[in-house]
């Protein structure tokens, strides 16, 4: 096969000189639009200046304590306050940091609430979350508020197993990632096994349980 080397090399160096001219051209129209938009903001507030004229200022009484910005009131709520039926379970699964966000707290309170409205309450730890069930959290010993909701998951975790909620957390998230001992559990969560996480969850599923996973990094 015939092959042109010097064509070869004239051709690119025509495409490369068009794409210079090109990338060029495009930097100087861009440039261009700037200006015009700058000199026709200039131009705008001169004249303003000339005719008096103020930007308007808008003024709104400020908000006070205890002020309502949305509507509470109760009839307001759309759905009926369900309540368990006789059996009904429900599973919350979190794998969620602690502290980086209120993803831990809102579904320990959801948990809360499906206790009370009468469902066979199961609360899954695994990943980070199992730091949640340190008993051994506080500062500056053990139990004190470090700083106002340092103790919150703590706090709750222990109402929900006051209210029945059965908390399990998984030995691999504890051992393997954080080298949490058992003993380093507050009383009343349950160990399990990590091959337990998902078979806890078919468990509930085949039950027809209402089941909530939250999953974060």
């Amino acid at each position: 096969m015939y092959y042109n080397h010097r064509f070869f090399v004239v051709s690119f160096e025509y495409h490369v000189t068009l794409f210079k001219i090109h990338s060029h051209f495009t930097v100087l129209v861009v440039w261009h639009a700037l200006c015009i938009i700058q000199d026709s903001s200039i131009h705008l507030n001169a004249q303003h200046r000339r005719k008096g004229i103020i930007m308007a200022l808008v003024e709104i009484p400020a908000i006070e304590e205890g002020q309502s910005i949305v509507n509470t009131a109760p009839e307001t709520k759309q759905f009926e306050d369900y309540k368990a039926r006789p059996g009904d379970k429900a599973l919350i699964t979190m794998h969620t940091v602690p502290f980086e966000g209120s993803v831990g707290l809102i579904n320990q309170l959801t948990a809360t609430r499906l206790c009370r409205k009468g469902y066979d309450v199961s609360l899954i730890l695994y990943g980070p979350a199992v730091l949640m069930a340190s008993a051994t959290r506080g500062f500056p010993t053990v139990g004190a508020e470090g700083f106002p909701g340092n103790m919150s998951y703590n706090k709750q975790l222990k109402t929900l197993m006051k209210e029945g909620c059965k908390i399990y957390v998984c030995r691999f998230a504890m051992a393997a990632l954080y080298g949490m001992r058992e003993a380093d559990l507050i009383p009343g969560v349950q160990p399990i096994h990590p091959l337990d996480v998902l078979d806890i969850t078919i468990e509930n599923q085949r039950a027809g349980a209402l089941m909530l996973s939250t999953w974060t990094v």
